[in-house]
């Protein structure tokens, strides 16, 4: 029997919207367990072709992500934000950058602030910036980052920088989880580094690819899902299951279909340019929900069925479940959920009289 976890996963029926998807899967394959330098520099290979989310392509773009994600979930967190800031920066008009890896950094914490202020000194305008930046995945890998920092009390602008530039030093901060160990996460101090801003104030957070990346991250989930799902499918290939067995399998089944569903919508409704502001909003608050729904359910549903052996004694699978816990932290659950339920308010009131369901 073949490795089910090595095969593309698709968000259609059919063929894959690219010949190209097995090659990925394959690929991310052969990197499970590599330097984690390895995968950012596959990502830039990536990004060199992978469709930008609303170009004609986001289903492309999400198979790519989910396929990768299904192998290694450790690879995907080191590929999707390469590949968004690329996104981002094509959004804004600036063309592909080569020779060069990116992050993608808009996290807050406890002050001090990353702050930008004008450089006076500067001859084209440009920007630099002081402070601490917290959560920076892989900081002491990639050679440049999109950061938010503040230009005013209550606004932040985006600006890239190059993470080599002196003055820029990677905060030695504890980093000890269970998954994704190799995604090291922590600070980055900066002190008067030059910046170039990528938009106004508040366009990071305003512009419609900022839903589509949000939308990105759970097709991430998606795949990690799937991957975590494919060890069910094959012990009930190995051996026929019982009734008990069938209702697990059935129930992530059910949940799958489910999240695969509204991506696979999401995409045409992106590709169609049909929502834009607060409906973006709520499009990609109700894709992560379900999505991130699905994925706790796949979790809860594998971990009943199988039992304690794989995680105890397979490293790949004990892997792959403590990889997905972690990222799905980055939904926000319960809070996550009344976000979206304010945003279908919200619409009940625009005036146009449509229901939301």
């Amino acid at each position: 029997m073949a490795d089910p976890v090595a095969a593309p996963v698709l968000l259609s029926s059919g063929r894959p919207a690219s010949d190209r998807l097995p090659g990925v899967a394959a690929a991310a394959h052969d990197l499970i367990g590599a330097d984690v330098r390895a995968a950012v520099a596959w990502g830039a290979e990536l990004g060199a072709w992978v469709p930008d989310p609303g170009s004609g392509r986001t289903l492309l773009r999400w198979e790519v992500l989910a396929s990768v994600a299904a192998q290694d979930l450790t690879v995907a967190r080191a590929v999707e934000p390469h590949l968004d800031a690329i996104a981002i920066l094509h959004e804004h008009g600036d063309p592909t950058p080569t020779g060069s890896t990116w992050g993608v950094y808009a996290a807050e914490g406890p002050p001090p602030r990353l702050e930008a202020v004008g450089a006076t000194h500067s001859t084209d305008g440009g920007w630099v910036l002081s402070g601490r930046k917290p959560w920076c995945s892989l900081a002491g890998v990639v050679s440049h980052a999109l950061v938010t920092a503040w230009v005013e009390p209550t606004r932040r602008g985006l600006f890239a920088v190059d993470l080599r530039a002196p003055g820029i030093v990677v905060e030695d901060g504890v980093w000890a989880p269970r998954g994704l160990t190799a995604i090291t996460s922590t600070a980055l101090l900066v002190d008067d580094v030059p910046a170039r801003a990528v938009g106004g104030p508040g366009w990071y957070l305003e512009r419609p690819g900022f839903a589509w990346g949000g939308i990105g991250v759970a097709a991430v989930w998606y795949g990690g899902a799937v991957g975590v799902a494919r060890r069910l499918l094959g012990a009930a290939q190995r051996r026929e299951p019982d009734q008990v067995g069938l209702m697990h399998l059935g129930v992530v089944d059910t949940a799958l279909t489910s999240a695969r569903a509204v991506l696979r919508e999401a995409a045409a409704v992106v590709d169609a340019g049909d929502v834009t502001g607060a409906a973006a909003a709520l499009l990609a608050g109700r894709v992560r929900n379900v999505v991130a729904a699905a994925a706790e359910t796949v979790l809860t549903e594998v971990g009943h069925a199988l039992g304690p052996a794989p995680l105890s004694q397979e490293s790949d699978h004990a892997a792959r479940v403590a990889d997905l816990t972690l990222y799905l932290r980055q939904h926000h659950a319960t809070r996550d959920a009344a976000a979206s339920g304010r945003l279908v308010v919200q619409a009940l009131g625009d005036g146009t009289g449509v229901l939301p369901w």
